[in-house]
Formats: structure tokens, C-alpha cells, sequence
């Protein structure tokens, strides 16, 4: 019978960031080179963890990223300029999901219909 601790192995699998690729594996699914990767990794896209040995293993959220560095590469962005808007557009998209958290009267955390700073109900004046 496994113990509540540990993962099963299902779970693995269905984790986002569960480093389930070696660099050779991860290069060929996105269509890159080990050295790409390594830039990545240089650029600080990309942090892979480590083996017990040492050898580099990417999740498949890290995969995405590299993959969406390779289509801007393959434009002609510079390789740190991609990794720079990745970046940028991870933050726009936090950005983006905070201001909606924020704004969303369901959750009674923002403005309800009648506007900011009134109940439901209240008149405007």
C-alpha cells in the first residue's frame, strides 16, 4: 500500500512541472538542439533541475517556453531578446488574471455593478 507522502506515479504525470525530460528528449520534441536549450538555460528562461547525476531535466511548462523561444527565434528575434518578451508576457498575463481577480464582484473582492464603492442596491445619488 503506498504512503500518503509520497506521489503516485499518475500524479507525476499529470504535473506541469514535474521534470520528466532529458535534455535530448526535450530537444528533439521542440524541434531545437541541446545547445538551444543550454542558451535557454544561459538566458535564465529556463531553470532545469538536475538529476542525481547531474544530467538536465525539463518539465513540460519549461517545454512550452522553449518552445515558444524557438518560434521567435526561428523569425529572427535574438535568442535574448526572446527570452526578454517571453518574459514580458508571462507578466502580462499575471498581470492580467490579478486585475480580474480583483474585479470580480462575485468573489466580493471589486466593484459590483453599481460601481466602485457601492453596495448592491444603493443608489448612485
Amino acid at each position: 500500500m503506498p504512503s500518503e507522502e509520497q506521489p503516485h506515479a499518475g500524479d507525476r504525470l499529470d504535473d506541469d512541472h514535474y521534470p520528466a525530460y532529458t535534455m535530448g528528449r526535450a530537444a528533439e520534441l521542440i524541434g531545437a538542439t541541446p545547445g538551444f536549450l543550454r542558451a535557454l538555460g544561459e538566458a535564465r528562461l529556463i531553470a532545469p533541475t538536475r538529476s542525481e547525476g547531474g544530467h538536465r531535466r525539463y518539465s513540460r511548462h519549461q517545454l512550452r517556453l522553449a518552445a515558444r523561444a524557438r518560434d521567435l527565434v526561428d523569425q529572427g528575434t535574438p535568442i535574448d531578446a526572446a527570452c526578454r518578451i517571453i518574459g514580458l508576457e508571462d507578466q502580462l498575463e499575471e498581470a492580467l488574471r490579478d486585475n480580474k481577480e480583483l474585479r470580480d464582484p462575485v468573489h466580493g473582492r471589486g466593484p459590483g455593478p453599481d460601481g466602485p464603492g457601492r453596495r448592491p442596491g444603493e443608489g448612485r445619488g
